[in-house]
């Protein structure tokens, strides 16, 4: 590789760049680096972090064996998809758990996310905290919308979902469309006629052409409670209907059970996200998971076919294995 040509780039960037090149390409340590260019070893350091940081460098991590542990073999070998595992000790809190995927996450999105795509994004906890994270990555032509509304009777929920929104559109310079509807209708015929409106049908036709869908897992078992658990969006009934319903999580507050079954679930006539046989035929399906607590509903979702990508903890990975063979899929039984 040649040092690459930055004469008109910002100072910092020539400099991030130039002890990217010496420290990655050509192995010079932080000392020799400092010297070369005049400078101190912390500001060598500073220098690393914001060539990391801002996508400037990016390192791939090739696991020996031909590619995969013995947990990633057995994923795909069980439910077809590309697991990638975040390794880290047991004794973590869920909310450090949550954070270290997200950061993992953020660093391999752009092997998902190319120019002239559209790319669906589930607002959520997880998603929140991936969205924190974000590697830039300069492309054209990308487009995100929103998988689901935001609504409650507490917030219009607007800020949350477009923050996250945002956030993506920001660092891969692409264009956001938001979707302003309620998570949850009271009313399923209220469903029915918002979505006969055009206004609605624009973002309804966009999801319908996605080429990624991007997700985490919502479980009312969470010890990091899923925000459509905690913000307000369901009430005592509802809590009452999905146990009656065997459910165990949601994708865009799109609600499943264990066997990956999803019809029949009354508060899925009046949810606004996307139905489960449409995220199917989405070519690339990427779930961002962590914690053992959500490991029924990674279950659920494999089963329903909902993921083509896994990103997940390795404790998360482990306790999915470790369950009895897998449930017969959904799709399969019906």
């Amino acid at each position: 590789m040649t040092e690459p040509d930055t004469q008109n780039l910002p100072e910092k960037v020539r400099d991030a760049l130039k002890a990217g090149h010496l420290y990655y390409m050509q192995d010079l340590t932080m000392e020799a680096i400092a010297h070369e260019m005049h400078t101190s070893r912390s500001s060598v350091s500073r220098l690393l972090s914001y060539a990391r940081a801002s996508g400037l460098v990016t390192i791939q991590i090739a696991q020996p064996h031909e590619g995969a542990t013995r947990v990633q073999q057995e994923l795909h070998s069980r439910y077809g998809i590309g697991a990638h595992i975040v390794p880290m000790p047991s004794a973590i809190s869920d909310v450090d758990r949550l954070e270290r995927v997200a950061i993992s996450a953020a660093r391999i999105l752009d092997r998902f996310i190319d120019s002239n795509t559209t790319v669906g994004i589930a607002w959520g906890s997880t998603m929140s905290a991936l969205s924190r994270h974000l590697i830039p990555k300069d492309l054209h032509n990308v487009e995100f919308v929103q998988l689901n509304g935001a609504g409650n009777t507490y917030t219009t929920g607007v800020l949350y979902a477009s923050e996250i929104l945002r956030r993506f559109g920001d660092t891969y310079s692409g264009t956001i469309q938001e979707f302003p509807v309620p998570a949850l209708f009271d009313d399923p015929q209220t469903k029915v006629a918002m979505w006969r409106e055009r206004s609605t049908r624009r973002i309804l036709d966009i999801q319908e052409r996605m080429d990624v869908a991007m997700f985490g897992l919502g479980s009312p078992f969470s010890e990091v409670r899923s925000h459509v658990y905690a913000g307000g969006y369901l009430d005592t009934a509802d809590y009452a209907s999905l146990d009656e319903s065997g459910v165990v999580g949601d994708v865009a507050t799109v609600f499943f059970r264990e066997d990956g079954s999803h019809h029949g679930i009354p508060l899925n006539e009046r949810a606004s996200g996307p139905d489960i046989d449409l995220i199917k035929r989405v070519p690339r399906r990427v779930c961002i998971v962590s914690g053992p607590s959500k490991v029924h509903s990674l279950r659920g979702a494999l089963a329903a076919g909902l993921i083509t990508d896994l990103i997940v903890d390795e404790g998360t990975a482990r306790a999915l294995v470790d369950l009895a063979e897998p449930v017969e899929d959904a799709a399969d039984a019906a």
